[in-house]
């Protein structure tokens, strides 16, 4: 059996995790399931789509990911599967896979057209999605219709996403741009200010504002001892600037 993972804005508190992992409890009580993130952005497929696309690599190929930052639940987007090399990912048809598709050397995707008998309009993440990714952890195959993927696809958004993409506990600012990505010797402008790479905290002195590769990869904005968040008050969706010396 696979592992479940899940990926949600619905925050910690509240009823709505637990109430979605009962289902998974109930459908695939054998499974293991992992909460890779309870605070993704909230109504922000598209800060997801970059946070997603960095942390998925670190869990097993077959891994089962439960996604659920859905602002149009209830509407006119559909409920899809993606499988992106060999991992995958159900959730929205809202461009929260994008990045991880993009990034993938062999995608498919499927439109969920299986319903339960009690499907609520605004909690598909406890009634559509649980149930299906229960089964696919299970090894049963996509309950719907495999579509184009060029149906799925977001071709304007860019490969790495100049902007704060989350921020955690402490205040470090996480970016949607990979940092081997970016040039030797690159600044990062954010909030007025041109900030220098570090290697870890420690390099700077306490107070001082830096960026850093973060253990996933991301360019993140940091202050050693301190957050960023509130010394350069930065919030999800801050322009950053990449200045080249």
């Amino acid at each position: 059996m696979s592992l479940i993972v899940t990926f949600t804005d619905f925050g910690a508190a509240g009823p709505y995790l637990g109430q979605m992992r009962a289902v998974l409890h109930r459908e695939a009580p054998r499974v293991a399931v992992i909460d890779l993130f309870t605070d993704a952005p909230g109504f922000d497929p598209r800060a997801g789509a970059y946070l997603l696309a960095a942390y998925a690599p670190e869990f097993p190929a077959d891994a089962v990911f439960l996604c659920v930052v859905d602002p149009g639940v209830g509407g006119d987007r559909r409920a899809a599967v993606v499988e992106a090399d060999g991992r995958r990912f159900v959730g929205p048809e809202n461009g929260l896979f994008e990045i991880v598709v993009r990034r993938a050397s062999a995608a498919h995707w499927w439109e969920i057209t299986w319903r339960p008998e009690r499907l609520s309009a605004s909690f598909h993440g406890r009634d559509l999605f649980a149930p299906v990714a229960a089964r696919l952890a299970k090894g049963e195959a996509p309950p719907g219709e495999e579509r184009p993927l060029a149906e799925l696809r977001r071709p304007d958004w860019p490969d790495d996403l100049a902007q704060v993409i989350y921020i955690d506990q402490f205040g470090n600012a996480l970016t949607g741009l990979r940092a081997a990505n970016l040039p030797d010797g690159a600044r990062l402008r954010v909030a007025g200010r041109a900030l220098d790479r570090a290697h870890t905290f420690s390099d700077r002195p306490t107070g001082e504002p830096f960026w850093y590769e973060n253990a996933n990869g991301l360019a993140e904005i940091a202050v050693n001892r301190g957050s960023a968040a509130a010394v350069l008050e930065l919030t999800v969706g801050a322009s950053v600037e990449v200045v080249r010396e």
